[in-house]
């Protein structure tokens, strides 16, 4: 099970310092902590101690660190897919791409992504069916889909009638590709240091 709630003395530990250090961080309220009651022992919620660690560039503990999110990017055309990936990348995602709807068939299975970036007009299985394909699959339902597409706004509806938790228009903004992304991820969006458009 994991902790919700630490002791001076663990963060001394994983912060490799002395624990009256930490009381000096809670004193000055730099480190958010409360008391127990009667006793004046202070306890430390672990969300408010990875917000310390992260506003004071502090490495987090292994033990704290989640994996990254994968994203499974399904588009026939090679330089948006390759384009959507960098953004992704920059932004602590792990991602596979697939160029057509077969493969992201199979590798919804052995890549088990947290989010799929889906492309509506491909050849072959198009994106509504890639769409029905993991709605239908019970294994697959819980995987956030984001439908990314430069055709009407009328098809981004009905996509988002047969199940798409997101669509985006192409055009689009990185930032915009990567906050909509982590959001359906339940992540943090990284900032990205340059804002480019993807036309394709």
């Amino acid at each position: 099970m994991e902790k919700s709630v630490l002791t001076t003395g663990e963060i001394a530990q994983y912060c490799k310092v002395n624990f009256r250090t930490v009381i000096r961080w809670i004193k000055r309220g730099h480190l958010k902590a409360y008391q127990l009651p009667g006793r004046g022992d202070n306890r430390v919620e672990v969300g408010d101690f990875l917000r310390f660690l992260k506003q004071h560039n502090m490495p987090v503990p292994g033990e704290f660190q989640r994996p990254a999110p994968r994203v499974l990017i399904v588009d026939d055309d090679q330089s948006a897919a390759r384009a959507i990936q960098r953004v992704l990348h920059r932004a602590g995602f792990e991602t596979q791409v697939a160029f057509d709807g077969f493969s992201a068939g199979a590798l919804m299975e052995s890549f088990a992504p947290d989010v799929m970036t889906l492309d509506l007009r491909m050849p072959g299985l198009g994106g509504l069916e890639v769409l029905g394909f993991v709605r239908g699959h019970p294994r697959l339902q819980g995987t956030k889909i984001i439908v990314v597409s430069g055709l009407s706004r009328a098809r981004l509806d009905e996509a988002l009638a047969k199940g798409a938790d997101e669509v985006l228009e192409k055009p689009f903004d990185n930032a915009v590709l990567a906050e909509k992304v982590s959001r359906l991820a339940g992540v943090e969006a990284r900032a990205l240091a340059e804002v480019e458009t993807i036309e394709n």
